[in-house]
């Protein structure tokens, strides 16, 4: 394991106290001192990695104990340290707030102790002057196992207002490592999910990035930081690696029914005219005939089959390890973009459409009839299909009503509601991804409603917070609301790609 990596973990009460901005300011300011910079976030937020990744030239990466398990927390942080200098942990929310009604789990704090990282914590000062050493007293002696080894104070007013901040946390005994005063803030838009992904506005990103870089080289004792970090404890064990994740996974047994049998429930899509080869067979008969798809044929054993992943502004949320896992398992993955190709990448013989904002650029994707018509041509022979959240709604009839690929008889709209929070799944169908009986945990993060909210065979028995079945489980596909992190059962990749080799 990467045990000598420097590593800090970035903390605060609250959160909207300035934490990614110190985190991400802290990253870049690191890397322009030709440092090589690991970024990490904990939690299962996709959209402040891609922030990091600007600040850092490498690859953000979660670090979520409920949804990977506390015992690949080292083991994934050193995969993702592996080679650099140094490493920034982001927390999540304030520093002890984990999975509800689990503890510890899952949080800052929990995280910190596994990567026996010492702590930072990013205090919002603009409301307080002594009372702020209570506070820090506070979070530094809740739990003896937690080293906060340094404070940082954000938005503070004015030099006498440092003084007086300064002063108390004197008797604190937790060292100031930096002042940030209250500037005009960062350009770093939100909305209904939060901050905007880097790839939607990534000129404007990387001046957001350069300029929380400059707050933070001028305000913080990098120096200082650096030797924090340097004092992070051993880490034992060794670093994930996706081969070897599944090289010691058992292997599930393969879908039922047969690539070539049909699946319960409803079909697909409507039956309607279909495009014929010159034999007069297309691909769904071939499967019905026990054929190949016409010009593919089965994988040969060992070769690579391409695996198809959406991407560009409308499907940003994906976690690293799952393009590394589906490689390992002997997939060519190739990245398309849902709002401007027109077909899948040739040779495509599975297809992950991951989470994002597809209710954003819904009317872009309604006007790409051609990549429309092909996702459902695909998804109507059988193929793997994996889709979460964002692809869910691409499946569907409609959203907002505006068509969308009709691979589901299902309808998505937009809602009020903010869907939140780690569920504890069960697999209730065999499917593509995982045998009926799997339990995974995964993670919700919306605010659309699908309806109907599961299919004739669900893809998901979900355990808590209330018992319910959701998703789709049709031929080829599995499509739900749940994020998954595939490391904590690295077999549903090799099960994708199974299945995309047999298909």
């Amino acid at each position: 394991m990467s045990a000598s990596v420097p590593r800090l973990v970035i903390a605060a009460p609250s959160s909207g106290s300035g934490k990614t901005t110190v985190a991400t300011g802290l990253m870049a300011a690191f890397a322009a001192r030709g440092l090589a910079v690991s970024p990490h976030k904990v939690g299962p937020d996709y959209i402040d990695p891609g922030y990091h990744a600007l600040a850092t030239g490498r690859v953000g990466r979660n670090l979520d104990a409920y949804l990977c398990g506390p015992e690949l927390i080292g083991p994934l942080f050193a995969h993702g340290a592996r080679g650099c200098d140094i490493a920034v942990v982001e927390g999540v929310m304030g520093m002890y707030d984990g999975a509800a009604g689990e503890g510890e789990l899952a949080s800052t704090a929990h995280v910190a102790k596994l990567l026996r990282a010492p702590v930072v914590l990013v205090v919002d000062a603009s409301s307080q002057s002594r009372s702020v050493a209570a506070l820090v007293h506070g979070f530094a002696s809740w739990d003896p196992q937690v080293r906060v080894g340094g404070v940082i104070l954000n938005k503070v007013a004015s030099d006498r207002h440092e003084a007086l901040l300064r002063e108390a946390l004197d008797s604190a005994g937790v060292p100031v490592l930096g002042v940030l005063r209250r500037v005009a803030q960062v350009d770093t838009p939100s909305r209904h999910l939060g901050l905007v992904p880097v790839a939607e506005r990534r000129a404007a990103a990387l001046d957001a990035v350069a300029a929380m870089a400059a707050q933070v080289s001028a305000g913080c004792d990098l120096e200082a930081l650096a030797g924090l970090a340097r004092s992070a404890g051993a880490l034992s064990g060794a670093a994930w690696d996706a081969a070897e994740a599944l090289a010691s996974s058992p292997p599930p047994p393969l879908p039922v029914p047969s690539p070539g049998a049909a699946a319960p429930g409803p079909p697909l899509r409507p039956e309607g005219p279909r495009p014929q080869a010159p034999d007069g067979l297309d691909d769904a008969d071939r499967r019905r005939e026990g054929q190949p798809p016409d010009g593919l044929g089965c994988a040969e054993p060992g070769s690579k089959v391409r695996v198809a992943m959406a991407g560009g502004s409308a499907f940003t949320f994906s976690y690293a390890e799952h393009a590394e896992l589906l490689a390992a398992a002997g997939a060519d993955v190739v990245t398309f973009d849902p709002l401007r190709d027109e077909q899948l990448p040739e040779g495509t013989r599975g297809l992950v459409v991951g989470g994002g904002f597809p209710e954003v650029y819904a009317a872009e994707l309604t006007a790409n009839e051609p990549l429309r018509k092909a996702i459902g041509d695909f998804a109507s022979t059988g193929a793997p299909v994996a889709a979460e959240c964002a692809g869910l709604l691409y499946l569907c009839r409609e959203l907002d009503g505006q068509p969308m690929c009709g691979v589901l008889d299902a309808t998505a709209r937009m809602s009020e509601r903010l869907t939140l929070g780690y569920r504890d799944a069960v697999a209730v169908s065999d499917s593509v991804l995982a045998g009926a009986g799997t339990r995974m945990r995964g993670h919700e993060f919306h605010r659309t409603v699908v309806e109907p909210g599961s299919g004739a065979a669900p893809a998901w028995g979900v355990r808590a917070p209330q018992p319910r079945v959701e998703g789709f489980v049709q031929q080829g596909v599995h499509a739900s609301y749940l994020h998954t992190h595939w490391a904590s059962q690295p077999g549903v990749a090799r099960r994708f790609v199974e299945r995309c080799r047999t298909s």
